[in-house]
């Protein structure tokens, strides 16, 4: 089993910046890629960036340039800069799991306020 544990998240000014941080504890050598998502109120959860065990990254297109995904063992981080209203949303760390189904934290909420 693997366990994934979000942090970080909070209230921040339109411009602001955000550090989220997700722990995996448990079998973390099953982990491949991981990646963040947000779903925000009325909205389906939509892909964030993802990085695999390799470092390779890929990013929404909303949020190149002002994000950034990386990984160190058994944390993942996302730093988050010029933050927007739209950014507002629960933002969950996922896992990719080998021959297993992917793992889901528990989320943790970011409100950008203008």
């Amino acid at each position: 089993q693997v366990q994934l544990v979000e942090s970080g998240g909070g209230l921040v000014q339109t411009g602001g910046s955000l550090k989220l941080s997700c722990a995996a504890s448990g079998k973390i050598f099953l982990i491949s890629t991981m990646a963040w998502y947000r779903q925000a109120p009325g909205k389906q959860r939509e892909l964030v960036a993802a990085i695999t065990s390799e470092s390779s990254t890929n990013y929404a297109d909303s949020v190149k340039g002002r994000f950034t995904i990386s990984r160190d063992n058994a944390k993942m981080y996302l730093q988050m800069n010029s933050l927007k209203s739209e950014d507002t949303a629960v933002y969950y760390c996922y896992a990719d799991i080998k021959w297993n189904p992917g793992r889901w934290g528990q989320g943790t909420q970011v409100t950008v306020s203008s």
